[in-house]
């Protein structure tokens, strides 16, 4: 069944440069359908979330401890980001470590370097984040820090800057530490920052296949391990886990159109639990939650984000629905800058004639004003052209 989705136009919607406002809003389930409000997932632990609004979508003990295993990607992190600030290049070699080489010989997933073997770092970020090599990690660690120890100060110096408050590494490769934990509620978190940040770098982790030309041996291929992959349904990563310990874990992204959630998940007993669960609560997210555009005028940047503060959830027959219907109310364009929690428009259900709800939704980030210069350009733009 489609939900129509209507506004109520306020002001002139032909300022095609104008800011766009994003809203990602209430969750509509009605008896008779195939729509539940909880996608009752078999994991220990999980959360989606909406990459645009930090809007938590679903959670389920999102801030139970974990052990990430491979979904430590904060040792891609820390290499792409000294990358970018033109501290380390990806021709770069690095000199393989006996200890590297022994997580090859141990059963670990690897990308089987050798000891002494002359390595890019292009190399070691794709046995890492494509083969997820356990020894690729460690070789990275040594070349960048000196020492797995070492490189484990950086990346819980950089979890800090991205504001995981309840993670902590103690090695590169997340395996069989007990100091070495996180949430998926953290990983979401560092998802979207290496997402955000390194968008060229992120195309690493939806390649389905990497070739090792190793050293005294022929090629070795192997696939990503991230099952979601291979469906083509908009999963454009980001990472699998496992451990003894902890089981089967996932982070995965799905996007469609500009529309981009995250979800994390972890303590699947199975593989096929791990790729089945984590993709019915990607489709669940996409399915239950519907978006919106509120045009802004002279703010700095191109989006900001906004929702409400309490999720609501109405229940119709299913004959009804046909008369459901949604509002978007403001006064608009919203004029700069707009302030963290600020009230910018109301969300209107209606069946019928009968308004059921009224919802209140608040800017969830700051938005400044354009300087004045740029302020005024825009405005006599506008008034010449009657666009900006």
């Amino acid at each position: 069944t489609t939900l129509i989705l209507r506004f109520l136009d306020s002001k002139n919607w032909t300022l095609s440069s104008m800011i766009k406002l994003i809203i990602y809003t209430l969750l509509f389930f009605y008896s008779n359908t195939l729509l539940f409000a909880n996608p009752n997932i078999q994991a220990r632990t999980a959360i989606l979330v909406d990459y645009n609004s930090d809007e938590v979508l679903y959670e389920l003990e999102a801030d139970a401890q974990i052990y990430p295993a491979s979904m430590t990607i904060m040792t891609a992190i820390v290499a792409i980001d000294l990358i970018k600030k033109n501290k380390l290049s990806l021709d770069e070699k690095f000199t393989i470590s006996e200890n590297a080489w022994r997580l090859s010989q141990a059963g670990y997933s690897s990308m089987f370097i050798m000891i002494n073997d002359q390595v890019s770092v292009e190399n070691l970020l794709k046995g890492i984040v494509i083969a997820s090599g356990n020894d690729a990690c460690v070789a990275l660690a040594e070349g960048i820090a000196g020492s797995e120890e070492n490189f484990a100060d950086m990346m819980n110096e950089k979890a800090s800057e991205i504001g995981m408050t309840s993670s902590n590494f103690a090695n590169a490769s997340g395996i069989n530490d007990p100091d070495n934990f996180s949430t998926v509620r953290d990983i979401a978190l560092m998802s979207k920052y290496l997402i955000k940040n390194f968008p060229d770098f992120y195309e690493l982790f939806k390649e389905k296949h990497f070739t090792w030309d190793r050293t005294g041996g022929d090629p070795i291929k192997q696939g990503n391990r991230n099952p979601l992959l291979y469906k083509n349904i908009g999963v454009d990563g980001v990472k699998t886990g496992y451990l003894a310990v902890e089981k089967y874990s996932l982070a995965s992204s799905m996007k469609k159109n500009e529309r981009r959630v995250i979800a994390v998940a972890s303590g699947f007993e199975t593989k096929n639990l791990r790729s089945s669960e984590s993709l019915k609560l990607l489709n669940w997210g996409f399915r239950n939650t519907s978006s919106f555009e509120i045009e802004t005028w002279l703010g700095k940047k191109n989006k900001v984000n906004a929702s409400s503060k309490d999720d609501f959830y109405i229940t119709v027959n299913k004959k009804d629905i046909r008369h459901l219907s949604v509002f978007l109310n403001y006064t608009g364009p919203i004029k700069a800058p707009i302030q963290k929690g600020e009230k910018v428009a109301e969300l209107i259900i209606k069946k019928k004639d009968e308004i059921i709800k009224t919802l209140p939704l608040y800017s969830s980030e700051e938005l400044k004003k354009v300087n004045l210069f740029k302020s005024l350009l825009t405005s006599i733009n506008y008034l010449i052209w009657g666009d900006v």
